[in-house]
């Protein structure tokens, strides 16, 4: 006969230990040990083909590779950038995970879209923080009083799944949040890895068996990251992000896992008072209060999963009155902030040492990839020298720490998100060998400049200046010279 026994669970991790210990050996994170009762039986191999009923089990049946499948059906919400982010939309059975900070929009969110679902399915909203009052209280100041929507406030996990068991169960459901489910199966408190792993495995499976949409809402620890084991990222099919500073009216949904779509979506929302309003042309709207003669920005063409995105670059290098001089970057990674003022140092003998260099990227979005290396290479010389780039411009491409600048990918869909917003003017790796050139008239007349070397980049601001300056007084000066 099974007996009870107390263990001791990281409830970062899930690291599971026979005695409390301050620090996590699986993650090291401190004071995460939680006492929890197992049941703990004698072990039994699985060798013999039987279960424990006695039964013989059944083998495995597969099938052949070649063959045809249905096409998943997607159950559109009319919501553009969260349909996207979905992969066009949710696929029956599927299991979604959206986290984000607290108060961020992620609730109003999946109101929102499921008032819009309610039109074509039937839907229903399970909130184990809010009352009824609550969110009825919500949905009128959103406008969305009428929707056909069907409520509810549990956090028993055991009634949620007999709903979803019933033959007239939702097709769409949202459990805000999984943190607040528990199960009277552990004695385990809400919020523990134990309980919030056997209620997600629950509720994902009563939704798959039936072929709902389950919409898991997820918060995240103070690092960013989701909180309760990893596990639950791997037993659902989509894990979505929302990001976004409070202060600020942007809001980002990223996808990190898609098993149905592309990763690294993201969708870009406005916050209003009618909840949040879905931007379709980000990059115009992040360049719409952009200063034309502004020194100290670039206009980065980056790429966030399938779509080209505008955004401007801002940096600042100013004396420094301290031994030590700041190097601080708000949406761009710290680490390679140094690497490359290193490369600017060494390679192009760009003198910035004494220098404070605080860097921004505009709008409150993050950039994480390499391909804005060379945008800020060109922010921050624009700085130094005190020599605005030309404001038709846009640049990007990889910096090595040889000086050497790389190509990127998906170049076509950069450059025609350019043209299109009507910059005129390129700055773009060197195309590698085997590659034609470009003509100017693909992408609505848009002149590009290839770079070889970081170095080419101050001698393009060189020009710049003495074009400037030679248009003043009808002659060329000597080339302006950065400042080391």
């Amino acid at each position: 006969m099974a007996k009870n026994s107390n263990t001791y669970v990281c409830q970062s991790c899930g690291g599971v230990s026979s005695k409390w210990a301050g620090k996590c050996e699986a993650c090291g994170g401190w004071n995460t040990m939680v006492e929890e009762v197992a049941s703990v039986g004698p072990s039994k191999s699985l060798a013999g083909g039987k279960s424990s009923s006695g039964k013989k089990s059944k083998g495995v049946e597969f099938v052949e590779l070649q063959g045809t499948s249905t096409p998943l059906p997607r159950r559109i919400s009319d919501i553009s950038e969260f349909d996207r982010v979905c992969g066009g939309g949710l696929v029956p059975g599927s299991a979604v995970l959206v986290g984000g900070d607290p108060g961020i929009g992620k609730s109003t969110l999946l109101l929102q879209a499921l008032a819009k679902l309610s039109q074509k399915y039937n839907c229903a909203y399970v909130s184990g923080e809010e009352s009824i009052d609550q969110i009825r209280l919500r949905a009128a100041r959103l406008g969305l009083s009428d929707a056909k929507l069907h409520l509810a406030a549990s956090n028993h996990v055991r009634d949620i799944v007999a709903t979803l068991n019933a033959h007239d169960a939702p097709d769409v459901i949202v459990i805000d949040s999984i943190q607040t489910m528990f199960t009277d199966v552990l004695d385990s408190a809400p919020g523990t890895v134990a309980q919030v792993r056997l209620s997600s495995q629950e509720l994902i499976n009563a939704a798959k068996k039936h072929g709902s949409v389950l919409l898991l809402v997820g918060h995240v620890t103070k690092e960013g990251t989701l909180a309760g084991p990893r596990v639950l990222e791997h037993m659902v099919d989509t894990v979505l992000y929302f990001e976004g500073e409070r202060t600020h009216q942007f809001r980002i949904l990223r996808a990190v896992k898609n098993r149905f779509g592309a990763t690294d979506e993201i969708g870009v929302f406005e916050m209003s008072h009618l909840g949040l309003q879905e931007v379709k042309n980000p990059s115009a709207l992040f360049l719409a209060n952009r200063s034309a003669d502004a020194t100290g920005t670039a206009v980065f063409a980056g790429m966030e999963g399938t779509r080209p995105m505008l955004i401007e670059i801002q940096a600042l290098v100013a004396p420094s009155a301290l031994g030590n001089p700041r190097r601080a970057s708000v949406g761009w990674d710290n680490a390679r902030l140094a690497m490359l003022l290193a490369v600017l140092e060494t390679r192009a003998g760009v003198g910035i040492g004494p220098n404070d260099v605080y860097l921004n990227v505009a709008g409150g979005m993050r950039v994480n990839e390499p391909a804005a290396d060379l945008a800020v290479a060109a922010a921050l010389m624009s700085s130094l020298c005190d020599e605005p780039m030309p404001e038709d411009a846009i640049i990007f491409g990889e910096v090595g720490l040889s000086g050497e600048i790389r190509p990127v990918s998906m170049i076509e869909q950069r450059l025609k998100e350019a043209a299109k917003l009507g910059f005129k003017q390129a700055i773009i790796p060197t195309m590698q060998e085997g590659k034609t050139m470009p003509s100017a008239n693909s992408y609505g007349g848009l002149r590009l400049t290839q770079l070889r070397h970081v170095s080419e980049l101050r001698a393009l601001f060189g020009q710049i200046s003495q074009q400037k300056r030679g248009d003043a007084v009808g002659q060329k000066p000597p080339l302006k010279r950065f400042a080391g």
